[in-house]
């Protein structure tokens, strides 16, 4: 997640500086942005180029600011806003598929506020279908869709999911069970559903979720074990909270190509591993990518986990997890747009 925060008062501007290093420790937000005053013209870039904004002034310059800009749940970015003081965290934009609500979470423990959310599913613990989608990082086919199954979920309608039998829907199973938080759901098989689909279904309505393909991009020191690469990797997922289930492919520089833990690891869990050519390595750009000369130096390319994920998951993906290190190991996750 990209982030930009924006603050007009003095006192603002220093909360913003402290909640800046304590979000840059987080691996899960890949960059974080400052901006000071001038808000009537920073929000109409800042609503376009990030994926969240956090607000540190008073909620009716924000109202104010974002009004014109608003267009809709599936690709307005999430929009915090904070007090001066640091007081209350509250979720204001896109709570769901924007992932305000969660992130709202996040920054009121770091900065010890109290967090706000006003949306239904959540005020009465409820699972919303675009949570499902958000947290298992699934697109959905119709999102004008979502509020009747969500409407539904809160009067307590039974939910129907169906998915096809030949795919491994662990990941799916594990989520519904810790998660289901009184929803009235079953789930049915049906060869006529795509492998990569889940049907949601109630009388004549009707959602597909999609998995978008999430990669897991890896680096190492020469003769790494399979267990130092696995247990990075687990770490990583778990700052996610994802399951191993959910990953579709693993990624890596050619260079890594007979690296026996990738191989391994590989094998292991039976996930498939993409080594990328150094020419579509050098040849790639992004600003999200950390840089390294020491890579530069050695190979010739700038890095290895980042791009490498990013190129394996597809044109126009993106990090969601930034290249992390575990005791000479490095992970980087992106998931495709769609």
């Amino acid at each position: 997640m990209k982030i930009a925060i924006i603050s007009v008062s003095k006192k603002g501007q220093d909360l913003a500086v402290s909640l800046k290093e304590k979000l840059n420790n987080d691996s899960t937000i890949i960059r974080t942005d400052l901006f000071h005053k001038d808000v009537k013209n920073k929000f109409p870039i800042l609503f376009y180029e990030y994926d969240a904004i956090i607000a540190i002034m008073a909620s009716g310059i924000l109202i104010r600011s974002i009004a014109p800009l608003i267009e809709s749940k599936t690709s307005d970015p999430a929009v915090l806003n904070i007090d001066d003081n640091g007081n209350f965290v509250i979720s204001v934009l896109s709570g769901h598929l924007g992932g305000a609500n969660r992130l709202t979470e996040k920054v009121a423990s770091m900065i010890d506020a109290i967090p706000v959310i006003t949306t239904s599913t959540d005020v009465n613990k409820k699972l919303g279908i675009d949570v499902i989608a958000k947290d298992l990082y699934l697109s959905i086919d119709d999102t004008s869709e979502i509020l009747f199954f969500n409407k539904s979920i809160l009067e307590g309608k039974e939910i129907s999911f169906i998915v096809n039998s030949d795919k491994n829907f662990k990941y799916f199973f594990e989520y519904l069970n810790n998660n289901t938080l009184e929803i009235n759901l079953s789930v049915e098989f049906s060869s006529e559903v795509n492998t990569d689909e889940i049907h949601v279904m109630l009388d004549d309505h009707k959602l597909i979720l999609k998995e978008r393909k999430l990669v897991v991009g890896l680096g190492c020191r020469r003769g790494k074990e399979c267990i130092r690469l696995y247990d990075g990797l687990k770490k990583s997922i778990r700052d996610l909270n994802i399951p191993l289930s959910r990953i579709n492919q693993l990624s890596s520089a050619e260079i890594k190509k007979d690296e026996k833990g990738m191989l391994e690891l590989s094998d292991k869990l039976n996930i498939p591993i993409n080594f990328v050519e150094l020419d579509k390595l050098r040849l790639f750009e992004s600003n999200d990518i950390q840089k390294s000369e020491f890579v530069k130096s050695k190979f010739g390319i700038y890095g290895v986990c980042e791009p490498s994920a990013l190129i394996t998951a597809g044109y126009d993906s993106k990090l969601i997890y930034k290249k992390t290190s575990y005791d000479g190991v490095t992970i980087a996750i992106a998931i495709s747009k769609f």
